[in-house]
C-alpha cells in the first residue's frame, strides 16, 4: 500500500505545491516549548485529579437514590455546558515553526486521500469506457443488420407482382372452368366405362349375350347405372339434409344390390325402398 500510495504521489507531483513536498523538521527550540506547555496542561489535570480523589464519595440519600443521581448527573452537563459556553478557544501553540508543519502534516494527510480518491475514479472510467467501447461495437453489429434486413425486405417487396382484383377475379373464373371440364370429362369417362361394362339388361329372346329381363312389364323403362349414380350424387349435393332417392320398377334391382354390396350406397334405416350415395367426403 505505502509504495502504490509513493507511486501515485509521484505521478502527481506537478499538481502539488512544492511546500507540501517535504515537510520541515520544527526547531529545537520549538519543540521545546511544546513539551513544556504539554508537562504544565499535565500538571493541571493531575491537580484537578487530586483535588477530585479529596472530596470522596458522597453518601446517597436512602430515598429515590436513582433520581438524585440523575438530578445530579443534570446540574454536572449543566454545568460543563456552560463552562464550553464561556471557555473560548485555545491554541495549543503560539509557535509560528510548530503550526506551520502541522499545517502541511494536515494538508500530506488530505492530499494523500485525494490522490486515492482520483485513482479510484480514474480506474471507474477506464472500466467505464471499456464498457462503452464494447456497447458501441454491438451497436454497430445490430445497426449493420438492420440495414441488412431493409435491403433484403427492399428487394422482397420490388419482387413481389402486384394483382389486381379483377386479375384475380379472371384466375378464379378460369380455375373454375378448368375444374367444371375436368369434371364433364371424368363423367364421361365414367359413363362409357359403365355402359360398357354394364350395360341395361335388354328384353328376352333379342341377344344371347346380354342380360335377359322378364318381359312381365315392357312398358318400364330401365335406367342406366351411371343414370343411377348421378341421381345419388344430385341428391347428395342439392339435398344433404334429405339424400335418400326413391327406388321404383326403374331401377333395376341387381344394380341397387351392387351398389348396397360394395358399399357405394346405403338404405334408409327405417324404409328398404330408399337408398343414399355413401358419404366419402367426410
Amino acid at each position: 500500500m505505502a509504495e502504490k500510495l509513493a507511486t501515485h504521489m509521484s505521478s502527481y507531483q506537478h499538481d502539488v505545491a512544492p511546500d507540501l513536498l517535504s515537510v520541515p523538521e520544527c526547531s529545537a527550540d520549538a519543540k521545546e516549548a511544546l513539551l513544556g506547555q504539554c508537562d504544565n496542561i499535565w500538571g493541571q489535570m493531575n491537580k484537578c485529579q487530586s483535588r477530585l480523589n479529596e472530596l470522596g464519595s458522597e453518601t446517597l440519600p436512602g430515598v429515590d437514590a436513582q433520581l438524585y443521581l440523575l438530578m445530579m448527573q443534570v446540574k454536572s452537563l449543566t454545568a460543563e455546558c456552560n463552562q464550553w459556553q464561556k471557555r473560548a478557544p485555545e491554541i495549543l501553540s503560539t509557535d509560528q515553526d510548530v503550526l506551520l508543519a502541522l499545517g502541511k502534516v494536515e494538508l500530506q494527510k488530505v492530499h494523500q486521500e485525494l490522490e486515492m480518491v482520483l485513482s479510484s475514479v480514474r480506474s471507474k472510467n477506464k472500466k467505464l469506457k471499456e464498457e462503452l467501447k464494447t456497447e458501441q461495437r454491438w451497436l454497430e453489429e445490430q445497426q449493420q443488420l438492420v440495414q441488412a434486413l431493409s435491403s433484403r425486405q427492399q428487394e422482397l417487396k420490388s419482387n413481389v407482382m402486384h394483382f389486381s382484383e379483377k386479375r384475380v377475379g379472371q384466375d378464379i373464373e378460369e380455375n373454375i372452368l378448368k375444374v367444371r371440364s375436368y369434371e364433364q370429362e371424368l363423367l364421361k369417362a365414367l359413363g362409357e366405362f359403365l355402359e360398357d361394362h354394364f350395360p341395361l339388361p335388354e328384353e328376352s329372346g333379342r341377344s344371347d349375350n346380354r342380360k335377359k329381363i322378364p318381359s312381365a312389364r315392357p312398358e318400364t323403362k330401365l335406367i342406366a347405372l351411371h343414370g343411377i349414380l348421378e341421381s345419388l350424387m344430385n341428391k347428395m349435393l342439392s339435398t344433404p339434409h334429405e339424400p335418400y332417392l326413391s327406388i321404383d320398377e326403374s331401377h333395376w334391382p341387381p344394380y341397387i344390390e351392387l351398389l348396397l354390396r360394395y358399399g357405394i350406397a346405403l338404405r334408409h334405416p327405417t324404409d328398404p325402398n330408399r337408398i343414399r350415395l355413401e358419404s366419402f367426403h367426410l
